[in-house]
């Protein structure tokens, strides 16, 4: 998806360093189908300049990717996003997003490994193509959230029908946003980190 710019002000971009008050730190990955917001998402909340593995995307992968939604996508992640977000004085997030597409998924395993959770960004007409993801949510043993990126004008379903669609558990999060925003994708990543801190209690 095309990336704007956030309605919101970015964190502080002063230093690249993280400040000597932090003493925790966690690993988040940020997951999704192809061409579902995830760089896009960890560019508008990162407080470095994210690291982006983007390629233009060429005739080779005309039968390959779905760009059914997206037409106008140019450039896919071949390998993974970073991006870090100083979430409190004494807590930092580092954001590993992963690549959408199956022929990447090989790399889920060592991404995967440290990781404390993921969030899990799934458009809302394409539901069906989260389920890969999930499995391999599932696989790895993550805690998840899930954030429905509302980028696009259509049919918005309610959290419910979401819940039934993906076949989700009760306690599992369920937040809307836009991948666009900060304050939007904050709001969705908070709503990870409240979920792991209730299941780490």
């Amino acid at each position: 998806m095309d990336s704007k710019p956030s309605s919101s002000e970015k964190p502080s971009t002063g230093t690249i360093y993280v400040s000597d008050a932090v003493t925790t730190a966690a690993k988040i990955l940020v997951v999704g189908h192809f061409a579902v917001g995830k760089t896009t998402f960890i560019g508008s909340l990162s407080e470095i300049t994210p690291l982006r593995t983007e390629e233009k995307m060429t005739q080779a992968s005309v039968h390959v990717d779905d760009l059914r939604g997206v037409p106008d996508k140019q450039t896919t992640t071949v390998a993974l996003d970073f991006g870090r977000l100083t979430l409190t004085d004494e807590l930092v997030l580092y954001l590993f997003g992963t690549p959408g597409q199956q022929r990447f998924m090989q790399l889920w395993e060592d991404m995967a490994r440290g990781a404390l959770g993921a969030l899990l960004l799934v458009d809302p007409a394409r539901l069906e193509e989260t389920f890969p993801v999930i499995d391999l949510i599932d696989e790895y043993g993550l805690e998840y959230a899930i954030a429905v990126n509302s980028f696009q004008a259509g049919t918005r379903f309610e959290e419910e029908e979401i819940r039934e669609a993906l076949d989700l558990l009760p306690d599992t999060p369920v937040v809307y946003c836009d991948a666009r925003d900060q304050r939007s994708s904050a709001t969705a990543l908070i709503a990870l980190v409240r979920h792991l801190l209730d299941r780490a209690a």
